[in-house]
């Protein structure tokens, strides 16, 4: 079995770390790359960047945001927002990021995760899907989750997998900012019905929530934001409690 990993990520709205609560009311937590180097440092295993600002010059914000986090960090880390294309894939990768993050482009076309596997390789593509559980379906979000599709999480998470894509993000979006806890049973379901790493998002509030996401989620990481952020978990404190109970951890 793989090692599982802790994966901090950092929301960021015109070049500052926010957070919020499912999806609203964001706040501001930081400098990106100076929150980034310290949670390198405290033994993040990994770490993801979404730009969830709107803009034009997309491409060259995330070249900039790349490039300057590649010189602070030494793990692995994860940029996504807005990316649609292989340039946009190109030119993060150029920059320095390990793997990049597709949302709303790979629901709107699926055969981009086939382009963007066969030009970089799957270990480098993860696709990250919003969705939210209404009258017990889950509804693939898009548009940083304001938009509901027709697409439901299981059948297109599997779709994703066979296209090449190497890894999946979900964030329950019932969840987000909540702290109340992962959305652990469709997280199980997720697992059950895909072969590729899973990347649990929203609802991380305890040290607790990562053994169970671990556990009875069968998530291969866990990602949270505010916890990390605002320091109400410490990473180290979090290795150590969750290698207690028997979990192996990076």
């Amino acid at each position: 079995m793989l090692a599982k990993r802790i994966v901090p990520c950092l929301d960021i709205k015109d070049g500052r770390t926010v957070k919020g609560v499912n999806f609203v009311n964001l706040r501001d937590a930081g400098d990106p790359v100076e929150l980034g180097a310290a949670y390198s440092e405290k033994g993040a295993d990994e770490l993801v960047f979404l730009d969830i600002t709107a803009t034009h010059e997309k491409r060259k914000t995330l070249a900039a945001l790349a490039k300057n986090i590649a010189r602070h960090l030494n793990i692995p880390f994860t940029v996504g927002g807005g990316i649609a294309s292989i340039e946009d894939v190109d030119v993060c990768l150029m920059n320095g990021a390990d793997k990049v993050s597709i949302n709303s482009a790979a629901v709107k076309n699926p055969a981009l995760i086939e382009e963007l596997s066969l030009q970089f390789g799957n270990q480098c593509i993860v696709t990250a899907i919003d969705a939210k559980e209404v009258n017990g379906e889950w509804i693939v979000h898009v548009s940083g989750g304001r938009i509901p599709t027709e697409r439901r999480l299981f059948e297109f998470a599997k779709e994703m997998e066979s296209r090449g894509a190497g890894e999946i993000l979900f964030t329950s979006m019932n969840h987000d900012g909540t702290k109340t806890g992962f959305a652990v049973e469709a997280l199980a379901q997720l697992s059950n019905t895909v072969n590729i790493p899973i990347i649990a998002s929203g609802g991380a509030g305890s040290m607790e929530h990562f053994e169970e996401v671990f556990t009875t989620g069968k998530a291969d990481a866990g990602l949270a934001a505010s916890i990390f952020h605002f320091g109400e978990i410490e990473i180290p404190d979090l290795k150590d409690y969750l290698k207690k109970q028997s979990i192996e951890i990076r």
